[in-house]
């Protein structure tokens, strides 16, 4: 498969993921939060997907489209492990988390996700789903969207 194709793969899985995200949340009260930014499409699309909920965006930089800047009082820049923390301080209860962070080198965007796992389940509500592009430990894997292939995107309820 070409680097074009597993793009395309990954993009629609993730368009898939989120809108079936948004749907099976609704009921569930919370915050969202987009964890990794990059150049803002998966936050531009869940914004409009549920404009009415807030969206908590957790990026090392900004360097987003200019677009899909968030709002001031959004963004939390810097370590996304130190943002979490804060967001756990500050008692900010997330229903629907999409981990999108990485670097494309699978071991070391394994490693992070890992890595960072307790500290999403420390701000997630009960019932809340997280969608992730990467493996994460210490959640109930459930099963997806049925057109998403197996491993292509990790679906959690906390």
């Amino acid at each position: 498969m070409s680097r074009l194709e597993s793009m395309i793969r990954r993009l629609t899985a993730q368009k898939i993921g989120l809108e079936w995200g948004v749907g099976h949340t609704q009921n569930i009260a919370g915050d969202f939060v987009e964890i990794g930014l990059g150049n803002g499409r998966s936050y531009d699309h869940l914004r409009e997907t549920a404009p009415d909920k807030k969206i908590w965006v957790l990026d090392r930089a900004l360097q987003c489209h200019p677009s899909c800047v968030p709002p001031e009082g959004s963004f939390m820049q810097g370590e996304v492990n130190e943002a979490m923390m804060q967001m756990k301080s500050d008692n900010i209860g997330i229903a629907l988390a999409h981990y999108d962070l990485g670097i494309g080198i699978k071991d070391k965007d394994k490693a992070e996700a890992a890595a960072l796992s307790p500290r999403i389940k420390d701000i997630m509500v009960k019932g809340g789903l997280i969608i992730s592009s990467q493996p994460l430990v210490g959640f109930t894997q459930i099963d997806g969207p049925a057109e998403i292939p197996t491993g292509r995107y990790y679906f959690y309820k906390a």
